[in-house]
């Protein structure tokens, strides 16, 4: 038995939380049980109610499709129902269609989500609280544990005019929060009048990563791998902002960050001499089977986490952009397509919430000051979670 239950487990043992009402699932193939059962699955096998609908998030129900990539509706050959899905082609496919929630009393949600603001999933979420806000229409989110720690948090908040789907959350960009924990947020400042009921884990602590909890690690999305990729994954997203790969295509996902163009050796130099914490820094050279420079040689370098308590990943995603910035002016590019369906802002400016971080490299300057103002806005944030945290360390 692990350590920890998940919301789900304890939506097993007291199904009268569905009761007999018609309720619908937004989860995906990672909203599984200790023993792997899927939550799709184990629910409607103990008959709460009656399951007329599945709603997807980024990377559809299967977790297959990979990054801004539209997902189809589709029927799930496992329980039989629709799936209607969160992430199409446009924006207007986040929010579930009013007819989609005409038949449903309750959305029960359990999205394993990997403690960044950027990652989508609860971004999916706050629109799903929004759409039953209007259709009254009770939300049930089943908490799971923040599974890189839920102390440790990094980042801006996001300032007027850079708000996405990658930065749609009131919380830093490494937020130390459950999913839980933010749908209490949400309700508190954007959706007072939904029905909301939260099931926390039974037995986490924050201070717990998930390899402590006896829980294991289900990737939920193509190029989230393991919980090493997670631990990296709030500030070597910031890569996407570029036309660096981030190792999409490759096994090594957010740990590797290169172009063909780069001095491998150079860079990791550079780096070195920044003394970074938590980190191991080796000169790569790998070949992308698809995504940017598919096919193509590209050098680089391959990170190692090796202190994650003391890792500080924004700042390290950040000053990994710098140094290739810096030491290759000629070849550095931001992305120009669009990014998570917005065109008119550049993609780090969404992904950090201000322009700030780009500008710092742009302009030659260093990160301190910026650091600083996040550091006192985290402090801010967090003066604000009385009756938000549902899990402290016990003594």
């Amino acid at each position: 038995m692990p350590k920890v239950q998940t919301g789900l487990e304890v939506l097993l043992e007291t199904p009268e939380l569905i009761g007999g009402r018609k309720w619908a699932l937004l989860a995906n193939q990672a909203a599984v049980t200790a023993d792997l059962d899927p939550a799709r699955v184990v629910l409607p096998a103990g008959k709460p109610g009656l399951l007329v609908r599945l709603f997807a998030p980024e990377h559809g129900l299967d977790g297959v499709a990979q990054d801004m990539e539209a997902v189809a509706d589709v029927r799930d050959p496992i329980t039989g129902c629709e799936v209607r899905s969160l992430y199409g082609s446009t924006a207007e496919t986040l929010e579930p269609a009013p007819q989609d929630l005409e038949d449903v009393d309750v959305v029960v949600v359990d999205l394993p989500d990997i403690g960044a603001r950027h990652y989508t999933f609860a971004a999916t979420m706050d629109w799903v609280m929004a759409a039953c806000e209007k259709a009254r229409v009770e939300v049930l989110v089943l908490d799971r544990p923040n599974p890189i720690g839920g102390r440790m948090r990094e980042g801006g908040m996001v300032e007027g005019g850079f708000e996405s789907f990658v930065s749609q959350l009131p919380v830093p960009a490494r937020h130390g929060l459950t999913l839980g924990e933010i749908a209490l947020i949400l309700h508190r400042e954007r959706h007072p009048q939904l029905e909301l009921t939260v099931v926390p884990c039974r037995e986490w602590q924050r201070r717990n990563w998930l390899d402590a909890t006896g829980l294991p690690w289900v990737p939920p999305s193509p190029n989230m791998p393991s919980l090493e990729t997670a631990t990296l994954y709030p500030g070597l997203c910031l890569v996407e902002a570029t036309t660096l790969s981030e190792g999409r295509g490759t096994t090594r996902p957010f740990h590797l960050v290169g172009a063909p163009w780069i001095d491998a050796e150079g860079l990791v130099s550079h780096l070195r001499a920044l003394d970074l914490p938590g980190i191991s820094l080796r000169p790569a050279r790998f070949r992308p089977q698809f995504g940017k420079y598919g096919s193509e040689i590209c050098a680089g370098v391959e990170l190692g986490v090796t202190d994650r308590d003391s890792l500080e990943p924004v700042a390290l995603g950040l000053h990994i952009l710098k140094s290739i910035h810096d030491l290759h002016p000629g070849d550095f590019a931001w992305r120009s397509d669009p990014y998570e369906f917005v065109s008119d802002v550049p993609a780090l400016d969404l992904l950090t919430g201000s322009a700030a971080a780009r500008e710092c490299i742009e302009n030659g300057l260093d990160f301190d000051s910026l650091f600083e103002s996040w550091r006192r806005s985290v402090e801010d944030f967090e003066s604000r979670l009385d009756g938000v945290l549902l899990y402290h360390d016990s003594r």
